[in-house]
């Protein structure tokens, strides 16, 4: 089958491979180290039931409007924009910018996540003798005769080797296309992200103890349930999808007339939602069984985590398996991130594909380094960027995250739900769905409805309580 569609524009051999992309775009790194320490606040069962519903209602909703904007079109973000209301082009480009700035950050985790596979293969044991101090080491951070973390050394591994890797990998499989770089790789990578996944939750839930954090994960427990339960179950819903961030706009305007976009927008999140399910499954039971107590987030993937499988038979082998199912959660993501931008520009401006995925990969690099160096001085309180008076400014890294997930992702979401519903039409939205009568779409007029109002109103949601929160309901 032709890379290209009848107007030259590359587009996805199979619909199994869209799908699989997309999915994979969706599965990230949150699914995996943030979902499970989310599951287990909210109530197990009862944040799984809350969020399940919450994909169902405005996950779906949105998705399906960027997948259809984009196929509609046959643009990337900004001309996908620009086409239905020229005025509205900026907003396209603000979605490609927040892509940049995710993926600078993006990368640099990746890397570390390589560095981990590697420490697990050559070094495992100096991981479990000191796991707080392997970490840190990697920031460029070493105990000083008194026991605290000083900067001794520039983060080499953390910022430069490792991430380099990363990168690079990601470039490549974004240089060789759609077909051939992205569709092609993702059709590994993905069955073998769940084979590994399925394999990690079997080890988990078979360790002495586990049977306790299985049946909290399927004992829905309501008392813990409060406003902020529903709060974070949207947030994490909503993120999770790679809605907001040019992915699926993109991904989309590859896709045939000739396929199903509402089938396909419930394949895509049932996938993310199950990998999510999965590693809360993964999780759990194996911190119950060691006494670890769950977290989320880099400190506990990278910290409290050796600890569980430094207390499990064959705890090196089974911590290596976890860092290959990051990596994958990591680069399938890390590619739509940069597949988003290279179809922006490459498009847009007309310039060479492979020139833009080089500029743009070495671009994000350098700036993660900054990310990298950041995190340093969060957990050395503010010692490089510390300011005046005492006070530290939340260094760079944090406020790239809270740049993107407080504010760039939902406004970007919001205004493609806008633009799908008020400004092209829930009527020609319905009509792309359904191309002429070829799919039924019985939930058309449920999913214009959500579209208009409900997204718009759970997005709204996201955005003012994350602010008056203080931090990322993400």
């Amino acid at each position: 089958m032709s890379n290209q569609s009848s107007g030259g524009r590359a587009q996805w051999a199979t619909n199994i491979g869209f799908i699989l992309a997309a999915a994979g775009s969706a599965v990230g790194l949150g699914n995996i180290w943030k979902f499970p320490g989310k599951a287990y606040e909210g109530g197990g069962a009862a944040f799984l039931i809350i969020y399940l519903a919450i994909v169902a209602i405005i996950g779906t909703t949105v998705m399906l409007a960027e997948f259809a904007i984009g196929r509609h079109t046959k643009k990337d973000t900004i001309g996908s924009y620009a086409q239905l209301k020229p005025k509205w082009k900026g907003w396209g480009i603000l979605g490609v910018i927040t892509a940049f700035i995710i993926l600078s950050y993006y990368c640099h985790v990746g890397g570390w996540v390589l560095y981990y596979i590697f420490s697990y293969i050559v070094r495992p044991a100096q991981v479990f003798a000191d796991p707080t101090g392997y970490f840190y080491n990697m920031l460029g951070l070493f105990r000083d005769a008194g026991g605290d973390f000083t900067v001794t050394a520039f983060p080499l591994m953390g910022a430069v080797v490792f991430p380099l890797i990363f990168v690079a990998l990601t470039a490549i499989i974004v240089i060789r296309g759609v077909q051939k770089g992205i569709e092609d790789f993702n059709k590994i990578g993905m069955p073998a992200l769940i084979v590994i996944l399925i394999v990690l939750m079997v080890r988990s839930m078979t360790l002495p103890g586990a049977g306790a954090g299985i049946i909290y994960m399927l004992t829905p427990n309501f008392s813990m349930v409060t406003g902020e339960t529903f709060l974070v179950a949207l947030g994490q819903a909503f993120f999770s999808l790679s809605l907001g961030m040019s992915i699926m706009i993109t991904y989309g305007s590859y896709l045939r007339k000739d396929e199903n976009l509402a089938k396909n927008t419930v394949l895509v999140c049932a996938c993310d939602t199950l990998v999510a399910f999965l590693a809360a499954f993964m999780i759990i039971p194996a911190v119950f069984a060691t006494g670890v107590t769950p977290g989320k987030g880099g400190g506990f993937a990278f910290v409290s985590l050796a600890t569980v499988f430094m207390n499990m038979p064959a705890g090196a082998f089974f911590g290596f398996l976890f860092y290959v199912l990051l990596w994958f959660a990591a680069i399938t993501s890390a590619i739509s991130l940069l597949e988003g931008q290279v179809a922006a520009w490459s498009e847009q401006k007309g310039w060479d594909r492979t020139k833009v995925a080089i500029g743009l990969s070495v671009a994000m690099f350098l700036v993660g380094i900054l990310y990298t160096i950041s995190q340093a001085s969060v957990n050395l309180k503010g010692v490089w960027f510390d300011l005046t008076n005492g006070v530290t400014f939340p260094v760079l890294g944090d406020f790239m995250e809270f740049l993107t997930d407080r504010l760039l992702i939902p406004i970007n979401a919001l205004t493609a739900c806008l633009l799908a519903a008020w400004v092209w039409g829930t009527k020609n939205g319905v009509d792309e769905v359904r191309q002429g009568g070829k799919f039924p779409f019985k939930l058309g007029e449920a999913w214009s409805v959500s579209v208009k109002f409900i997204a718009p109103i759970g997005i709204g949601i996201i955005i003012i309580f994350g602010l008056l929160l203080g931090r990322a309901i993400s």
